[in-house]
């Protein structure tokens, strides 16, 4: 049987503070489900993270977001308009950085953003305020085949603001870098925010997500898991909180006769205690052995995504991907 199609969304127009609206979409590509009937919102000026394992559905629900696939069902409505078939109206008004962006490499950094200016009809200054906005104004007149692969990743967040859209995707942007790269990059990630652009976040990196992110959405198999902000999602989860207790202090065993321990386990160097009644514990373990050096570790986003999506992972670094690109 035939699976019916949605209209166009033009019936189903944004509210002014929503940017995407997406209705039950669906995407097959053989036998593999990669999006099983998503629905969604991303309000106008949030920071909104897509998570989820290989082969979640995360890149095919982006890419049909961006009018770059169309959906074998559904409703989608990006900044009032329907994506698919291709918007041209839509290109100025959304930048697009992805994880193997192209470069002119031969050119300067200043002089590639002044190419991609001119593709979208804006002026040259536009390269300037670019590269001032994700801190490489320095590197203005470096070769892009010279800079360093945390100032490359930079550039790619440059060359999808440099024409000033209001709605940018972002395809995991600090994939490789360095931990104080990564850093350097949420400052930028923040600016943006700050200056009210709408992004659209996708990442493995939950510490980021729970810093960066306004919401999340959780994918698994193609179908939302959970959507909330990560506040939200933790304080719900009830996860337990973690004790480290320097080794050697106590057993595993004598720990586990504590009232309110869960697990016991040693980890690199300390004796971990799981619980969800950190203050009674904490008080007992005071009395077998004292509190110094004993650290404290709340539930975090990461927490509630493992159980989640438990042992759930996919075949490649991005197996919805694979599928796409074999269909």
């Amino acid at each position: 049987m035939t699976e019916a199609r949605a209209l166009p969304s033009e019936r189903h127009e944004a509210s002014p503070d929503t940017t995407i609206v997406i209705e039950e979409v669906r995407k097959r590509y053989g036998g593999h489900q990669a999006v099983a009937g998503v629905s969604l919102e991303v309000r106008r000026g949030e920071f909104f993270g897509l998570l989820g394992p290989n082969g979640a559905g995360k890149t095919t629900l982006v890419e049909i977001m961006e009018g770059l696939r169309e959906a074998d069902s559904g409703t989608v409505t990006v900044l009032g308009r329907s994506p698919w078939p291709r918007d041209v109206a839509l290109l100025p008004r959304m930048g697009v950085q992805t994880q193997s962006s192209a470069f002119f490499v031969r050119q300067t950094a200043r002089e590639h953003l002044s190419t991609v200016a001119a593709l979208f009809g804006v002026g040259k200054q536009a390269a300037g305020d670019a590269l001032s906005a994700v801190g490489l104004t320095a590197q203005r007149d470096v070769m892009v085949e010279n800079l360093s692969g945390g100032q490359r990743q930079r550039l790619a967040i440059a060359s999808a603001l440099v024409h000033e859209p209001e709605l940018i995707f972002l395809d995991e942007p600090t994939a490789a870098l360095d931990p104080q790269a990564r850093r350097d990059l949420w400052e930028v990630l923040r600016g943006l925010k700050k200056r009210g652009r709408t992004i659209v976040y996708t990442t493995h990196h939950l510490d980021e997500a729970e810093a960066l992110c306004d919401r999340v959405a959780i994918l698994i198999d193609g179908s939302v898991a959970a959507l909330d902000s990560p506040h939200n999602l933790v304080a719900k989860a009830g996860a337990p909180t973690r004790l480290m207790i320097p080794a050697g202090r106590l057993s595993p065993e004598r720990a586990l006769e504590i009232p309110g321990v869960e697990r016991a386990t040693v980890q690199g160097g300390s004796l971990v205690l799981e619980t969800r009644v950190s203050g009674q514990v904490l008080t007992a373990v005071d009395k077998l052995g004292g509190l110094t050096g004993v650290q404290t570790r709340t539930a975090t986003l990461e927490d509630v995504y493992l159980e989640l999506t438990g042992s759930r992972t996919g075949t490649g670094p991005d197996s919805d991907d694979d599928t796409e690109r074999q269909a």
